[in-house]
């Protein structure tokens, strides 16, 4: 196990402590420090016990392009909407069952693909860094706008009235879905202390889901309040070694609400995997 390898699991284990140490996003050097998010709520003093740790089973194992960075996932009328970071990233509708790449767009060279959800007729997807949002034809791909905030983008979601974004810090920002300006914002907190490195978000029966950058950990937390509810631990679900360990992380959650299906995957990985959380701990 490297050095690098060595922070991970250390990393791991310092969820449950909040024991996180700073770290670089996209593996590249340190950006300047984002602007400082609009009307952020501070959390309040009560917190909830312990939340309670969960398990996995594997239902199904699928293919994914193992050269697909993944950012962003999300299930719809029965595909997968997938944006991809790197050069040249990309947004991507792609068939569940075998991977197969349906149809992609690429962003222009200058950006960095980060976070995607899907509202109504529209796919608004982020970039890493320069507040570059992008919205497209949810059935073409075609280009249909763009979008401006401020800082750094990273995961994105929604919920029934409002469009949820991360930025690597413990702040959620919310935005309104049709002008996409900022409406107001929650600080996340475990335990009674602010967590950083939320990155690909998911929104599932009333409550955003969202990887941490570097760990095998999802939380689950209360949007009203930015508690963390719940702590979903995906350790070994990729048997594979990845050739990075630092950058190949687990990252991608898509909750198929019909059928009540949650998949997993991760940055370059081969493999997207449906899951079943087992009993709380």
């Amino acid at each position: 196990m490297n050095r690098r390898a060595s922070r991970l699991v250390a990393a791991f284990a310092g969820l449950l402590g909040l024991a996180f140490a700073p770290a670089v996003h996209a593996q590249t050097a340190a950006p300047a420090a984002p602007a400082a998010p609009q009307a952020v709520q501070p959390a309040p003093a009560a917190q909830p016990a312990r939340p309670p740790r969960y398990g996995y089973e594997v239902v199904n194992v699928f293919p994914h392009d193992p050269t697909a960075f993944t950012q962003g996932l999300e299930f719809h009328d029965g595909i997968l909407l997938e944006s991809t970071g790197r050069h040249p990233s990309s947004v991507r509708r792609v068939r569940l069952e075998d991977g197969e790449v349906l149809a992609k767009r690429e962003l222009d060279m200058q950006f960095f693909g980060e976070g995607l959800t899907a509202i109504g007729d529209r796919i608004l997807t982020l970039t890493w860094q320069g507040g570059h949002g992008f919205v497209w034809n949810i059935d073409t791909l075609e280009p249909a706008g763009t979008f401006s905030y401020s800082g750094e983008g990273w995961g994105l979601t929604h919920d029934d009235t409002r469009v949820i974004l991360s930025d690597g810090t413990p702040t959620l920002r919310f935005l309104d879905p049709n002008t996409l300006q900022q409406t107001g914002s929650v600080t996340v907190t475990y335990r009674g202390q602010p967590l950083d490195r939320l990155n690909e978000l998911e929104f599932i029966d009333g409550e955003v889901w969202a990887n941490v950058w570097q760990t095998d950990f999802i939380v689950r937390i209360d949007p009203a309040t930015g508690f963390v509810t719940g702590v979903v631990d995906l350790s070994g679900i990729l048997p594979d070694p990845v050739a990075n360990p630092s950058d190949d992380v687990l990252n991608g959650i898509a909750w198929d609400a019909e059928n009540r299906r949650l998949f997993v995957t991760g940055k370059l990985w081969p493999k997207l995997f449906e899951i079943r959380l087992t009993e709380a701990r």
